[in-house]
């Protein structure tokens, strides 16, 4: 066998995994706590002894990587209007693997960009105005960028138009910065490819090497993306295999939504979206998630009537944000996380998916959508530990209860999918394997589906 590792520096763990190039076949595993303390090369050494301890042609084999280590990647999004370009910034940003932690809508001045300094984002996304449109507010962004010494990278994606005068301003200024094609060409489409490569080429350049996360040169040389944006890129393998595919991770602090489906054109007419929908799409749910972002998750869930016995889970969740190391005891215990667990993805899937209404008005009845429907999806994958480290039959629950009162209230969530748990956590692995080793990028992404070789 001739291998090949992924490698996953997450926030909290390290994981690693030993794939055969040939077939995709998981050969080893291997995780370790992530060593933010020291050095995070330490915890990816502990991971390859415990590798070449299972196959010592693991010594030999390429090493690819991705991050989320540090904070992950933050992207200040500054745009136009805050239904056209500041939405699609935020879109942009996270399906570049992004964490969105400012939006500056209206341009920026010299009192929003101190609110933006503040906020500390890796990159800024620069947008404004459609090609051939009023460029004046985003050359405006950039003058303001210029003028206040802006040092950590931008990348502008606004009016195609102003390109040339904007690489001036930033260039003179010694801004560091990377111009892509326009994300909102014209109102209704959107265009993020460009500008997600741009965001990959500033976290690769400039935010990797900036978070001081290792001493070891190698470290930078190993990573290929941020590990939300190459998860993404294991989604688009997935769907190749599989179909319409959508993956909720539920984390500590967040529940992650990736979805890749196929846009029907004839239901274009009914949403109601100044930024069109695009195929391939991930959001992110700070306010829900298993420990730190627990008890936000017991107001969702009540909202949504989701819970029945709202004060003792929210007792639950409390103990868990107190002690994001707490492990269930009992069975009660368990039941929490499984109800938390069980809100969190619904939730996060319906933020997603949106809903769809019945409006009668002087043409009689018409239907109106907002969001993507992801009721024909076809595989519905779970992530996350709560789902790896229970039994199947609670994992089966938890992703089961997504579907409920959907139909009856509208909700746009997927209604007949198979459902499976990514218990090996290798989608992250699949997505790093994708462009340069597409055959084993396939043969692991089916050992998701269960249907691809057993590892060791």
């Amino acid at each position: 066998m001739s291998f090949v590792v992924a490698v996953d520096f997450g926030s909290t763990f390290t994981k690693a995994v030993a794939v055969d190039i040939g077939s995709g076949e998981l050969v080893a595993r291997a995780e370790h706590r992530t060593t933010i303390d020291t050095d995070v090369m330490d915890g990816w050494h502990a991971c390859r002894v415990a590798l070449e301890d299972v196959d010592r042609g693991v010594k030999k084999a390429e090493v690819l990587a991705c991050s989320s280590a540090g904070g992950g990647l933050r992207i200040g999004v500054v745009g136009n209007e805050e239904l056209v370009t500041a939405e699609a910034g935020k879109r942009v940003a996270l399906s570049s693997g992004g964490r969105v932690v400012a939006v500056v809508n209206g341009g920026l001045t010299a009192t929003s960009q101190r609110e933006l300094r503040k906020d500390r984002p890796d990159v800024v996304l620069l947008l404004g105005g459609t090609d051939g449109g009023n460029s004046a507010v985003l050359l405006k962004a950039a003058q303001t960028l210029a003028k206040y010494t802006w040092r950590k990278p931008v990348v502008v994606a606004g009016n195609i138009d102003a390109r040339d005068e904007i690489r001036e301003i930033l260039t003179e200024a010694a801004v560091p910065h990377v111009l892509a094609d326009n994300v909102v060409p014209e109102i209704g489409v959107f265009a993020p490819d460009s500008a997600r490569a741009a965001i990959r080429e500033m976290f690769l350049a400039h935010v990797i090497g900036g978070k001081n996360l290792s001493r070891d040169p190698a470290f930078a040389s190993m990573i290929r993306a941020a590990t939300p944006d190459v998860v993404l890129r294991g989604v688009e393998v997935l769907a190749g295999l599989h179909g319409d595919v959508a993956v909720v991770d539920i984390g500590g602090a967040t529940t992650d939504v990736h979805s890749v489906i196929e846009l029907d054109p004839e239901d274009a007419n009914l949403g109601r979206e100044v930024v069109a929908t695009h195929p391939v799409t991930r959001t992110v749910e700070g306010d829900l998630g298993m420990r730190w972002s627990a008890v936000p998750v017991v107001a969702a869930g009540a909202e949504a009537g989701l819970i029945a016995d709202a004060d003792a889970v929210r007792a639950a969740a409390e103990r868990r944000h107190d002690d994001p190391s707490f492990l269930p005891s009992d069975q009660q215990e368990a039941s929490y996380d499984e109800t938390l667990a069980s809100v969190a993805a619904t939730v996060a899937l319906r933020r997603h998916a949106g809903r769809q209404r019945i409006v009668f008005g002087p043409g009689g009845r018409v239907i109106e959508r907002s969001g993507k429907d992801l009721r024909e999806v076809d595989l519905l994958v779970g992530s996350g530990g709560v789902l790896r480290h229970n039994p199947p039959e609670v994992a089966a629950r938890i992703l089961g209860s997504i579907g409920t009162n959907a139909q009856e209230e509208g909700w746009l969530v997927p209604q007949r999918a198979e459902v499976c748990v990514d218990s090996d956590y290798v989608l992250a692995a699949v997505g790093l394997l994708a462009d340069d080793e597409p055959k084993a990028a396939e043969g692991l992404a089916a050992h998701i589906h269960g249907t691809g070789a057993r590892g060791h």
